[in-house]
């Protein structure tokens, strides 16, 4: 049991179309001790009652429908602020970064090594928390 004093766990959410690569940022990311939501798409993230809860968002960016960089403007909109994450296995997808990104977004190319991944969640989240106010 928890206690009362005890600081809540961050929250991830992974969005990635890949069930094979929603599963491994699963393990990696509960191994570091984060809360983690999975959807295998936008929408399903979108359409959840979760967002209000997560504290970080990773992202792929080839997803059918609604891609990463969509998401992560619809997720700005609804959250400004909120930490992103995106990932891709095709390089030239980055090309296609907004050049407006916001600060505290992150660009990743997959296959992505495990520790700079949450080297950049941890980094992302304390600096999102200094950011915050009454932290």
């Amino acid at each position: 049991m928890a206690m009362p004093d005890q600081p809540r766990r961050s929250v991830v959410a992974a969005v990635d179309d890949d069930q094979r690569i929603l599963e491994s940022l699963e393990m990696l990311l509960e191994s570091a001790d984060y809360e983690v939501r999975l959807f295998s798409s936008a929408r399903a993230l979108l359409e959840s009652a979760g967002l209000a809860e997560i504290d970080i968002l990773i992202s792929d960016i080839g997803m059918p429908v609604m891609d990463g960089f969509e998401l992560g403007r619809v997720i700005q909109a609804a959250r400004p602020g909120l930490p992103v994450i995106l990932v891709t296995g095709r390089p030239d997808l980055l090309n296609r970064a907004p050049l407006e990104w916001p600060r505290h977004c992150r660009l990743f190319k997959k296959p992505f090594n495990g520790e700079e991944l949450l080297t950049a969640v941890g980094d992302v989240l304390r600096n999102a928390h200094r950011s915050m106010p009454d932290s």
